[in-house]
């Protein structure tokens, strides 16, 4: 009786509904630098509708100033941080003094056990007895998570081959750092590094984004900069990155907990004869364009349409991908911004937005 009442309330239940993200195309940005060039539209996931005019309102400023956005990427690595434990404090040293002068031996451990990975760097860093190593590889076009580590379990086994007196602590001892908003990352690094800037005259500052280059510059200083400090921000200094790169990374396929590490960055804007220089630097982009998540039809589309489907070398591709976010976010960064400049425009454009009184 009671396996047919379990059946009959099985056949009644309703299926659930299909989970769907509401995405829209942005754009065009305008771009130039060392990864992409061009006029390109991005994809962003979001329930936070007006978050898709204010970019498009960026997007339309970057298409009146010449070169538009420029997006360089200055550095790129994936890290793993293993731990160790030694008896002493001593052991740790003399292990770690190892590790420094048998980095080519390592490196041959990663290349040996990876067609993409590279390893970059070994850091060591000791606590008493406590040795952490963390690794940063290079790693094609994926973002990297389980190709490090991978490397830094056959790099845990070469060093404990050795047979310095160390014992195993952990494939991860949180000094990597994944998903936490740490120092170390960005004295380090960890992710693509990416610089957005632009040069945007003060006509079109007026005009576009209906405040002006001083106003907008003062509020990066008293708001960003200020007011993050004495918020006890961790090497960040932003409005809202994580805005902008929630919706880009679900409409891309990445892994969003990095949004956490990603949203630290630094809004840096000047007064200059031409017009307002701002710039958004994003130093911790965990983002690839291969691996888990990229086979699905509608990242598959995304990535074909961003342009980062291209037969290159490795990399290219998710290069690309990342100067693309960090000119988004520069977009949404300074649409909002120029709004706050405004009494009452923020929360006017979101009851409208939101309510659907005004075409989106």
């Amino acid at each position: 009786m009671t396996a047919t009442k379990n059946e009959d309330h099985a056949v009644h239940q309703s299926a659930p509904p299909t989970t769907e993200l509401p995405t829209r195309w942005v754009g065009p940005l305008r771009l130039s630098g060392n990864a992409v060039t061009g006029d390109v539209e991005v994809p962003l996931a979001t329930y936070e509708t007006p978050l898709w005019p204010s970019v498009g309102r960026g997007a339309r400023v970057s298409q009146k100033v010449d070169g538009g956005i420029h997006a360089v990427v200055v550095d790129e690595r994936m890290t793993r941080s293993v731990l160790f434990v030694a008896p002493d404090a001593q052991v740790a040293y003399a292990a770690s003094e190892q590790v420094r002068a048998r980095l080519t031996e390592l490196q041959d451990v990663v290349t040996a056990g990876s067609r993409y990975a590279r390893l970059l760097e070994a850091h060591p860093e000791i606590v008493g007895n406590l040795l952490f190593v963390r690794f940063a590889l290079s790693t094609g076009d994926a973002s990297g998570h389980n190709m490090v580590t991978g490397a830094a379990e056959a790099l845990m086994e070469t060093i404990l081959s050795w047979d310095l007196g160390l014992d195993y602590g952990s494939i991860s001892g949180n000094y990597c750092s994944d998903k936490k908003a740490t120092a170390v990352n960005g004295v380090l690094g960890r992710g693509r590094n990416v610089v957005a800037d632009i040069l945007v005259p003060h006509e079109v500052v007026r005009r576009t984004l209906r405040s002006d280059a001083a106003a907008i510059t003062d509020l990066v200083v008293r708001k960003n900069l200020v007011g993050s400090t004495i918020a006890g921000a961790l090497r960040s200094a932003n409005a809202h990155y994580a805005n902008m790169l929630l919706a880009f990374y679900l409409a891309t396929g990445q892994d969003a907990a990095n949004i956490v590490e990603g949203s630290q960055g630094i809004t840096y804007a000047e007064v200059r004869e031409q017009g307002l220089y701002f710039s958004c630097t994003v130093p911790h982009l965990i983002v690839g364009t291969v691996g888990n998540g990229k086979h699905l039809p509608h990242v598959e589309y995304a990535l074909e349409r961003l342009g980062c489907r291209q037969e290159a070398e490795p990399g290219v591709n998710s290069r690309r991908l990342a100067a693309v976010m960090a000119a988004t976010v520069l977009c949404g960064e300074l649409s909002l911004l120029a709004a706050q400049t405004n009494p009452g425009e923020l929360m006017t454009a979101h009851r409208r937005l939101e309510r659907n009184e005004v075409a989106r």
